[in-house]
């Protein structure tokens, strides 16, 4: 009894904190999408830093064994692909709450995409595409959400340091 008002709790507090994201057109969507420190798009993600995703979804098929997450960037009217490091888009070695793969069909679980946000990125207002996909790249699931990069404390010092070399090199 007690383990069933923990999960009904738990339920209701990823409910109270999911992230008003988008589908993507005639494809799964996710049960729900929590964007850490964000409840409604766009998002602000800082250069230098890592954004995080909670992605909850279910299996579409049985003995699902390898999902991989797939991440493409709408700017200026491009889709650009973001390639992930192996460890980021293995979202079976992401789970959380001790679930592992294989997935089988109806199965709720949760991943966790952390990703670096590239201190280089343009500060602009970007639609992200993330897609969990099967190893013969079958959509499990998938959402857009609009993000905003904007400078991060990272950043900051890149630009003061920059601007310091500058003015040493000016006195030389």
């Amino acid at each position: 009894m007690f383990r069933l008002v923990l999960l009904t709790l738990a339920c209701l507090c990823a409910v109270a904190n999911a992230t008003n994201v988008k589908e993507c057109k005639g494809k799964p969507f996710p049960l729900d999408v929590t964007v850490h420190d964000c409840e409604e798009p766009p998002c602000v993600v800082y250069k230098g830093q890592n954004a995080v995703m909670d992605v909850q979804f279910v299996g579409n098929r049985n003995n699902l064994l390898n999902i991989t997450t797939k991440v493409t960037a709408k700017v200026f009217g491009m889709n650009l692909p973001y390639d992930l490091p192996e460890e980021v888009s293995n979202v079976c070695d992401n789970l959380l709450y001790g679930a592992m793969c294989p997935i089988d069909k109806d199965e709720d679980v949760t991943y966790r995409f952390n990703f670096f946000v590239d201190p280089v990125f343009p500060e602009i207002t970007a639609d992200v595409t993330v897609t969990l996909t099967d190893t013969k790249d079958n959509i499990i699931s998938c959402f857009v959400c609009s993000c905003k990069i904007r400078k991060g404390p990272t950043s900051l010092l890149l630009d003061a340091s920059d601007q310091e070399n500058d003015t040493v090199e000016g006195e030389a």
